[in-house]
C-alpha cells in the first residue's frame, strides 16, 4: 500500500457535487475547501477571461485561508490546490447561476431547440513551490425542444438554481433533450478531466 501512496495532498477548491464526483472518478483522494468570494464583483468582458479570473480569486482566497490553519513547511509532500469555474454563454452573453426561479425558467426556455456553450477554467497551484498553471475549455451544447412540464419539474426540484446558466446536462430530466455535445461532458459539469490531469502533472 505504501508504494501507491500519493506523492502529494490534493485540495479541491469547490463545494460543487459534480466537481467532487469527477475528481473522485479520476481516482484521487482529496479534501475540499470553498472560497467565500463575491463572484459578482469580478467582471470581465470575455467569458474565457472571466472564468480564469474567478478561479484565480477562489484559489487566492483558499490559499490565504489554508495558510492560517496549516504549517506547510512541516509537510514532506506538497499540497496541490485545484480551483475551477464555469459559465454558460448564450448568444454571446455570459450566464452565471440564475438569480431567481423566473430567470432559471427563461434560461431553459431559451435553450430549447437552440444551443449554448460552457466555458470552464481549471487552475492548479502547488502550495509548496508556488507553481501555478491554468487553462480554459469550451464545449458547445445543442438542444431539442424542452417541454414546459420538464422545466416546471426542474424548477420545483431546485438544483438548476445552483448551476451556471441553470444548466445541468447530466440531470435525468434534461438528458433526453440534449441533441449533441461537442466536447467533454465533464467540462460542462465543471471540471474537464484531461485538462485537470495535465495541469496537476505540470505543477508537480
Amino acid at each position: 500500500m505504501e508504494a501507491n501512496a500519493p506523492q502529494f495532498k490534493l485540495i479541491l477548491g469547490s463545494s460543487s457535487t459534480a466537481r467532487k464526483k469527477i475528481l473522485g472518478d479520476m481516482g484521487y483522494e482529496f479534501t475540499t475547501m470553498s472560497a467565500d468570494i463575491d463572484e459578482k464583483a469580478i467582471r470581465k468582458e470575455k467569458p474565457e477571461d472571466l472564468v480564469m479570473a474567478l478561479a484565480e480569486a477562489k484559489a487566492d482566497a483558499i490559499i490565504s485561508k489554508f495558510r492560517k490553519i496549516e504549517n506547510l513547511e512541516k509537510d514532506v509532500n506538497p499540497t496541490i490546490l485545484v480551483a475551477a469555474d464555469t459559465v454558460v454563454v448564450y448568444e454571446g452573453v455570459v450566464r452565471e447561476k440564475p438569480s431567481s426561479e423566473a430567470e432559471a425558467r427563461q434560461f431553459m426556455k431559451d435553450y430549447a431547440n437552440g444551443h449554448a456553450a460552457t466555458v470552464s477554467s481549471v487552475l492548479v497551484t502547488n502550495l509548496a513551490t508556488g507553481s501555478r498553471r491554468g487553462e480554459w475549455d469550451k464545449v458547445e451544447i445543442y438542444f431539442h425542444d424542452i417541454p414546459d412540464e420538464v422545466i416546471d419539474k426542474l424548477i420545483e426540484e431546485g438544483t438548476v438554481l445552483y448551476a451556471a446558466g441553470g444548466l445541468i446536462i447530466e440531470h435525468p430530466l434534461v438528458l433526453p433533450y440534449i441533441k449533441e455535445v461537442v466536447g467533454s461532458t465533464d467540462s460542462v459539469m465543471g471540471l474537464p478531466k484531461a485538462l485537470t490531469e495535465r495541469l496537476i502533472k505540470e505543477v508537480l
